[in-house]
């Protein structure tokens, strides 16, 4: 009897691994050595608080509502709780009196101003992010028993560095079981829990965690406090604030990995470093997955790549080299700017590369920014390549006796700049070591400082592009130059000039507090992409220093009234011998240099703009932006020319030399392939027109046109004669106007 032959055994499915096969067992020590110290300090903490009085207080929302409630007993929770349940379940973080951010759950102390931030808010997005970040901190420690760094919030995410025993790398293969304990987490709803503690305190919790030790020891002051945060078995060293429980976060993901060093410095221990993003709403993360898909269609280093734009190579990183039609882009771009500086009243100039560090001494510059610049010795003395146009322009300036009627003089120049960035920060064309600049600095008198115009200048600009901009006034930084009464004036100017603009119908701008530059206050202009994206690009700084630091000067024209003599002046002119006090060595600081300004000469201010900023960076976002689908007056492929059959090859030559003859970037397709095949390659290398031309264009002296950003004319052109077409090119890139097809806008609400 035949024997029945046995079924084939069905595919076993794929399980997930359980958490107790990819977590440490038993786990770290040191969790829960933090632990026991955790809940001695944190019962402590409590019954402390039991004991503060529990008086009347009103909270002032910011529609103006008052609600009442008890100090140390009514928190930001009980009154979005007492408003709506749906209020507070999308509430991520409180705002006290417009300034510190503050836990839900954490009690209100006295009377106070009080807003409730949702994730959509700007500090909101961090703060939920930054929760997020201490979930996959507590999945790395519960995974690899790592000593962790730091872990905060970014642009589009946030990330945890860690060092992993031994000096292992993580490997792809580690993000899918962090991600199955991060959603053990998440779903234990861990309650984030504040607690305050000393420094000694601080260094025994963390005293097997070499980096926590280094923190600790760095940034806070001895006989001081902070806080740390704990949620689950994590308890990390953090000023918060967070969510009230991981449960907030209804989707995570891993994103990435790579290596860092500690605090950046490549002298420091090789980290590892893992990314993630996350949000309150799953489908808040398929549309961000969305949008990263779109934004890698569109990612600058592709498209260079596939339109031969630029390249770079290892003998020169961080150095782009611009191939033909990256060139063109380039030329357009800085003959744009160029048409504007003549509109305007701007001189072009040129100075030096490379300068000795006595420049930057004397401009302060070295001070701050020295180990960012690329020195090397000549003749025993330090030189260096100028990160930046504004000293060499302030020579300029000095150079001779400066008029009144001079003034405002504007100065630009597209000058080679080198700034020496690490090698981890390189990407592309947005963070670069060799760079040019639409650099400019107005010299003028104080009364001539008119930043109005220059917000029209930003407007023609950026218009032209289709960008829409936002700006923000950065005020005074630690370690600024100069005394804070000029600062205040000059802080103000700026602030003046930003609110006649808001009420024109300009955009509203923000204060950034603290964040100028050491010589002066400035705006810093962001820019928005078709893909909602946010690129700091111009900048607007007004500077009262750096012309007292080069002694710059110009003729008033006021008559100059006789100085009168001092006593010792005096005196010294009678004979009489006067006692000198004896004089110490000169300060060296930035203020040895400054002299007294000369008799009937009044100093100059000084502002800095930039527009493009680098014409690098502004390539790439402008190629991201477009999705390589260039406007006609920048772009390199204008016009593609194809004949019919080889018949008409000696017109499709003709056509050619005739629009090149316009200065207009044509190239023709005599190949032995289809026409259809040369129409279609044609279209992925995105011409803005492809003419096509037979017996019939050739006879009647005509050409057919498909228009790129036209999606009728696909099929068959429209026949145009030649002269109209020579006028409709010319009208159209003279114009610089967009596609008649507005730029796509892919939404990116998660971004």
């Amino acid at each position: 009897m035949a024997q029945i032959p046995e079924r084939p055994k069905k595919a076993e499915k794929k399980t997930k691994p359980s958490n107790t096969s990819i977590e440490l067992d038993p786990p770290p020590s040191y969790i829960q050595h933090r632990i026991e110290i955790f809940q001695k300090l944190k019962a402590q903490q409590d019954a402390e608080l039991a004991q503060r009085p529990r008086s009347n207080i009103n909270v002032t929302l910011d529609n103006g509502r008052v609600e009442f409630g008890q100090a140390h007993v009514t928190s930001p929770a009980t009154i979005a709780r007492s408003i709506s349940k749906s209020l507070l379940e999308r509430t991520v973080i409180a705002r006290v009196n417009g300034e510190e951010l503050w836990d839900l759950e954490r009690p209100l102390e006295a009377d106070c101003r009080l807003e409730l931030l949702d994730f959509e808010h700007p500090e909101g997005k961090k703060v939920f992010w930054h929760s997020s970040a201490h979930v996959l901190g507590e999945a790395a420690e519960r995974k690899y028993g790592c000593d962790l760094c730091i872990g905060p919030p970014v642009d589009d995410g946030f990330y945890y560095e860690m060092a992993l025993p031994e000096q292992r790398a993580v490997q792809p293969e580690d993000l899918e079981p962090l991600s199955t304990i991060a959603d053990k987490a998440i779903k234990e709803k861990q309650t984030f829990e504040r607690l305050e503690m000393s420094k000694e305190d601080l260094l025994d919790m963390f005293k097997t965690n070499k980096y926590k030790q280094h923190i600790i020891k760095d940034k806070i002051p001895d006989g001081t406090r902070t806080t740390v945060y704990r949620c689950g078995p994590l308890i990390d060293l953090c000023r918060g604030p967070h969510v009230p429980h991981t449960g907030r976060i209804k989707a995570f993901r891993i994103m990435k990995n790579s290596a860092s060093y500690f605090l950046g410095d490549s002298q420091n221990d090789s980290l590892q470093r893992i990314y993630g993003v996350s949000f309150p709403d799953k489908k808040q993360m398929d549309e961000h997955l969305k949008y990263l898909e779109e934004a890698a269609k569109r990612d600058h280093r592709r498209i260079g790549k596939d339109q031969e734009l630029f390249f770079f190579h290892e003998m020169s990183p961080g150095s782009c080299f611009l191939l033909p039609h990256g060139t063109i882009i380039y030329h357009a771009l800085q003959s744009f700017i160029r048409s504007e500086y003549w509109k305007r009243g701007y001189q072009e100039v040129h100075t030096p590369n490379m300068f000795n560090s006595e420049l930057w001494k004397r401009s302060g510059h070295w001070k701050h920014y020295h180990e960012d610049m690329f020195t090397f010795d000549v003749e025993k003395e330090t030189w260096a390549l100028k990160p930046m146009n504004c000293p060499g322009h302030c020579l300029v300036f000095g150079h001779r006796t400066r008029n009144y009627k001079e003034l405002p003089m504007r100065m630009a120049e597209f000058g080679v700049l080198h700034r020496n960035e690490a090698s981890g920060a390189l990407a592309g064309l947005t963070r670069v070591r060799r760079f040019v600049q639409d650099d400019t600095h107005i010299f003028c008198a104080e009364e001539q400082a008119k930043i109005l115009a220059l917000f029209d200048f930003l407007q023609s600009v950026y218009g032209c592009f289709g960008f829409t901009f936002k700006m923000k006034l950065s005020t005074r930084p630690e370690g600024f130059l100069g005394d804070v009464e000029t600062w205040d004036r000059a802080e103000k100017n700026l602030q003046s000039a930003l609110e006649k603009f808001a009420s024109k119908g300009g955009v509203k701008w923000e204060l950034n507090p603290g964040d100028g530059a050491f010589y002066g206050p400035k705006i810093d202009v962001t820019i928005s992409d078709a893909l909602k994206r946010d690129h700091q690009c111009a900048t607007i700084q007004l500077d009262f220093q750096l012309p007292q630091q080069f002694n710059l000067e110009y003729v008033t024209g006021e008559v100059v009234q006789p100085k009168a003599k001092t006593e010792g002046e005096e005196a010294k002119a009678n004979g009489a011998e006067v006692e000198t006090k004896p004089q110490g060595q000169p300060q060296p600081d930035e203020k040895s240099f400054r002299k007294e300004v000369s008799p009937g000469c009044a100093r100059p201010v000084m502002i800095h703009r930039a527009i493009y900023g680098s014409f690098e960076r502004f390539i790439a976002i402008l190629t991201e932006h477009f999705a390589g689908k260039w406007p006609f007056w920048l772009s390199p492929r204008q016009i593609l020319v194809i004949p019919v059959m080889p018949a008409v090859n000696d017109y499709t030559v003709e056509v050619q030399k005739i629009f090149r003859e316009k200065e207009m970037h044509v190239d023709i397709d005599v190949s032995g392939n289809t026409m259809q095949k040369k129409i279609r390659t044609g279209q992925l290398q995105q011409y803005n027109f492809i003419f096509v031309v037979g017996a019939q264009e050739k006879e009647s002296r005509t050409v057919n046109i498909r228009d790129r950003d036209d999606p009728a004319t696909q099929a068959k052109g429209e026949m145009i004669k030649l002269d109209d077409a020579i006028t409709k090119m010319e009208q159209l890139r003279d114009s610089r106007s967009l596609p008649k097809v507005a730029v796509k806008e892919a939404g990116a609400p998660g971004a």
